[in-house]
């Protein structure tokens, strides 16, 4: 073989190499793709008018069942909705986050109820919260099974939070849950025992049957109620698992410090604590980027990153100015 054959040989194995090392590289750093990140907007309602369009599809980012963890964020992160919503709608800004960072992300919708008509049969979080949870566990042996990870890692918004807490406590999901962040936790359930004040003016008991056919997971959700009895009565955090909760003083349905329990393992943050300025309730916890940086802390502790601070919007979450 002629030196300038050899050469163009030699080049191109060099070049072969380099290239396996690269993917090799990637894979171990989480199939790390050539793909443009997706668009994250920091805003809760416009993600859920975007979800509206796709109520019965997954939020963008969400749902690679060919995705595998990688060794920097080895649980994938399971996405739980709060009441009325759906997973499309919940989490338009967290999954294409946690996806451009590098994590495996699944969303559900569940509480769906079966053979209504359109426009309910897209309204997720109204069945009873332990058929919910129900819901949660399967999906999470699903991810399980695709990944082949041990443990996920669960954000929750509102009632998603019981969800996820009634599925740890009560359906053997501890064991199979690394950590849990909950936004607007509702541990305490719900501020008012409608229930009870409706008893109080005279409500007639029909309307609040028919009400607690409609959204039972709304009735389960009371303090008074036997779901949140047997939920708070385990004492409502796991041991092994790691909690982060995330509260606002501007929320009215989770206000801290009631829906902010201490307890072991437990992180409690209000976003006001660390940006005076966040002007994000109950719904925009889900679009605030301060609430944001403090789910990836939560999620990856050992690379903890600065926390934004700026002025943000009541009821979205989003940057003003």
């Amino acid at each position: 073989m002629r030196f300038f054959d050899r050469e163009i040989m030699r080049t191109v194995r060099f070049l072969v190499t380099v290239a396996a090392a690269l993917m090799l590289a990637a894979i171990v750093a989480g199939g790390v793709s050539s793909a443009a990140p997706l668009p994250v907007p920091y805003n809760t309602v416009t993600g859920i008018t975007t979800g509206l369009l796709n109520a019965k599809g997954d939020p963008a980012g969400a749902n690679d069942w060919n995705c595998k963890p990688s060794a920097a964020h080895p649980e994938p992160v399971v996405l739980v909705h709060g009441t009325g919503l759906t997973a499309a709608m919940n989490w338009g800004t967290y999954s294409p986050l946690l996806k451009n960072e590098g994590y495996c992300v699944f969303a559900l919708t569940y509480g769906v109820w079966q053979g209504v008509p359109a426009p309910f049969d897209i309204i997720g979080a109204m069945r009873p919260i332990p058929d919910s949870a129900g819901e949660v566990a399967q999906f999470v042996d699903r991810v399980r099974a695709a990944t082949g990870a041990d443990k996920v890692d669960l954000v929750g918004h509102s009632q998603g939070t019981i969800v996820s807490g009634y599925y740890i406590n009560l359906l053997g999901g501890a064991q199979h849950v690394a950590k849990v962040v909950s936004l607007g936790p509702a541990w305490a359930g719900s501020p008012v025992d409608f229930v009870a004040l409706s008893r109080q003016v005279g409500v007639p008991q029909a309307v609040w049957d028919a009400a607690s056919r409609l959204c039972a997971g709304c009735f389960d959700a009371m303090p008074s109620s036997p779901v949140m009895q047997r939920f708070t009565a385990t004492g409502i955090y796991a041991p092994g698992v790691a909690y982060t909760n995330i509260g606002s003083r501007y929320d009215f349905l989770a206000p801290p410090p009631t829906a902010l329990p201490p307890g072991p393992n437990t992180n409690n943050v209000v976003v006001q604590d660390v940006c005076a300025v966040d002007g994000s309730d109950h719904v925009g916890l889900a679009g605030s980027p301060i609430a944001t940086a403090i789910t990836l802390n939560a999620l990856d502790p050992t690379h903890p990153r600065p926390v934004p601070c700026m002025p943000t919007q009541y009821g979205t979450g989003a940057p003003i100015g």
